[in-house]
């Protein structure tokens, strides 16, 4: 019997998010971007608001220093996950487009689209006229970026890599954005979460976790990715920490030599539940034995926004009730 979390379901957008980041764990190179002429002349007809007026300098997570227009604010995110720290920065105001499954406030539903995690439209960002695009280095294909520049837009980079890392990439947002005052709010106050969460979870015992995000082959989470950084919040460690690389794909009998306590399958209900139908084949295996085989599922983890400590709080509540849980004999 399999002990389950009620939490929140993910998105439908979280088929491309997935199959971008285990396309790049699996070496996938995307196809070459090329720019057309006539791209290159709408660049040069629409150029960004403000382009040939005072700018100023910030510098985004990747330490690149990058020149905004000191007057107009006119932001295109494209992620989700961006779109929603940019609105805790106080920057709504200067959003004008993203890409799809951005829900992160409601407001953030009535922006433009400029397309989705596997397509974007150049020639509709373009005419939006931005004098900045925010990317999410882990979600944007490294290709895009370099046709975002080549088309003279500059390009802010998010990369946030630990939980610890998210306020100050809200601040650094404040200051790309010129709303320093409600960005440092914002930045206190995920601050504040994360120091409760340590200090509650600080002492609890440590449970042995496979977090599993596919099937057929298994991708777990390696020691590069923000959720390997919730679980050792949340008292868990990650039997595949040691691996390098943010999603690995792992064997199950690489899994089940490392014998995790606990079994979290991330996904919508019904596949995770198939899943964890295949780990019940190995009654000896230590989760299998006690049941700690739990159905896992919380859009805020994918979409990677200030909600993720408050999703950690969540995952951290979902462990903490599985370490007490035990197979009913």
């Amino acid at each position: 019997m399999a002990y389950a979390s009620a939490g929140p379901t993910h998105p439908g957008g979280r088929g491309p998010w997935l199959r971008r980041l285990l396309g790049e764990c699996r070496g996938a190179s995307p196809p070459a971007v090329k720019t057309s002429p006539l791209l290159v002349i709408l660049a040069m007809l629409l150029a960004p608001l403000g382009a040939t007026a005072a700018t100023r300098e910030v510098r985004d997570d990747a330490g690149q220093p990058v020149r905004v227009s000191a007057d107009a604010c006119r932001i295109i995110s494209l992620a989700p996950g961006t779109t929603a720290m940019l609105f805790a920065a106080g920057a709504g105001t200067c959003l004008i487009g993203t890409i799809a499954h951005s829900t992160e406030p409601a407001e953030a539903t009535k922006l433009p689209l400029v397309g989705d995690a596997e397509t974007l439209d150049f020639e509709h960002l373009l005419t939006l006229r931005p004098t900045v695009v925010v990317v999410a280095v882990d979600v944007v294909q490294r290709a895009r970026i370099d046709r975002l520049r080549s088309l003279g837009i500059p390009v802010y980079q998010v990369h946030v890599t630990q939980l610890a890392g998210m306020p100050e990439s809200v601040r650094r947002l404040g200051a790309l954005a010129g709303t320093p005052a409600t960005a440092e709010r914002a930045a206190r106050a995920l601050d504040t979460e994360l120091t409760a969460l340590r200090a509650k979870y600080r002492a609890r015992a440590p449970v042995r976790v496979l977090y599993q995000i596919w099937d057929k082959p298994i991708y777990t989470i390696g020691g590069r990715h923000v959720i390997n950084d919730a679980l050792r919040l949340c008292g868990a460690t990650n039997i595949f920490a040691d691996l390098d690389t943010a999603a690995p794909a792992v064997t199950r009998e690489a899994t089940l030599a490392r014998d995790p306590e606990l079994i979290l399958a991330s996904a919508p209900p019904e596949s995770a539940e198939s899943w964890l139908a295949e780990w019940r084949r190995f009654p000896a295996a230590t989760a299998v034995r006690d049941g700690r085989l739990v159905a896992y599922a919380d859009e805020r983890i994918d979409r990677m926004g200030p909600s993720v400590i408050a999703a950690t709080a969540h995952l951290c509540e979902v462990i903490d009730q599985a370490r007490s849980a035990r197979k009913v004999h």
